[in-house]
């Protein structure tokens, strides 16, 4: 007996080891915070994978005037989710650099073509129906506009302080969907010097906890946001930080976890 527990436990040490490795190639591919720094001085990312590597991803890449940005949430979590996520990053850097995109509801009619194409997805019932909900945005920096597209996911522009714009995705993923496929809107606001800018994924918002374990819910992931968006970027992170641990407690994490905010400048 004692002989199967010392297999076993040099079998999961293994497995640790190679998803420790895993997470680190997968973080290389992320933007650094150097990188992001460039382009975005005042920025702050919270990245907490579930299962030490995430199925969740932050991309940004710059060409011209205009700063792209994504958030994505893979189906799945751990490796299934890490392997999606590698995928996506790969997809965008193709698209992107190979094509002059000023919209992003182009760019994501452009990786669900791919995704799709890549999973070989056809819409057969029996097959798995992966992909990955995103929110993008491009900053036009000669315009001051904003243009935004989500598969499911929204992002919000809090204005003054004390003024909060969603913008909504539309319910559909990036690869097969269940229904017809439409092209994705693509959303465009005006921004300002100050505007605050957060891209994220459900992790935080469907994390059990509190009393009666219940989930967080976007109201008070709204509001928080308000109470804190004009602090620092390091408060800000710090903050949201503390309130997920706070509620999260003695509960499991139920997700990956990830929020990118920004000032505009």
């Amino acid at each position: 007996m004692d002989d199967v527990k010392y297999i076993f436990e040099q079998q999961k040490k293994e497995l640790n080891q190679s998803l420790r490795y895993a997470s680190y190639i997968q973080e290389a591919l992320l933007p650094s915070d150097i990188s992001i720094s460039k382009y975005l001085p005042e920025h702050f990312i919270i990245y907490l994978p579930r299962d030490i590597v995430s199925g969740d991803l932050y991309w940004i890449s710059k060409k011209a005037n205009l700063l792209y940005l994504a958030v994505a949430d893979c189906t799945g979590h751990g490796v299934p989710g890490a392997f999606l996520s590698i995928l996506g990053i790969s997809l965008l850097n193709h698209i992107v650099d190979r094509n002059y995109c000023n919209s992003a509801s182009s760019i994501l009619n452009s990786l669900r073509e791919y995704i799709m194409k890549s999973l070989n997805q056809t819409g057969d019932e029996k097959e798995q129906k992966d992909g990955m909900d995103m929110g993008l945005c491009i900053i036009d920096y000669e315009s001051n506009k904003l243009h935004y597209a989500g598969a499911f996911n929204p992002l919000y522009i809090i204005k003054n302080g004390d003024k909060l714009i969603e913008l909504f995705g539309d319910k559909m993923p990036i690869g097969i969907a269940a229904d017809i496929e439409l092209p994705f809107n693509n959303h465009l606001v005006d921004l300002e010097k100050g505007d605050m800018i957060y891209l994220f994924t459900d992790g935080f918002v469907d994390q059990f906890g509190g009393i009666g374990g219940k989930k967080y819910k976007y109201r008070p992931f709204r509001n928080f946001l308000l109470s804190i968006n004009k602090m620092s970027m390091k408060m800000q992170k710090d903050l949201l930080n503390n309130e997920f641990e706070n509620w999260k407690g003695n509960n499991t994490q139920l997700d990956d976890v990830l929020i990118f905010g920004f000032r505009y400048h």
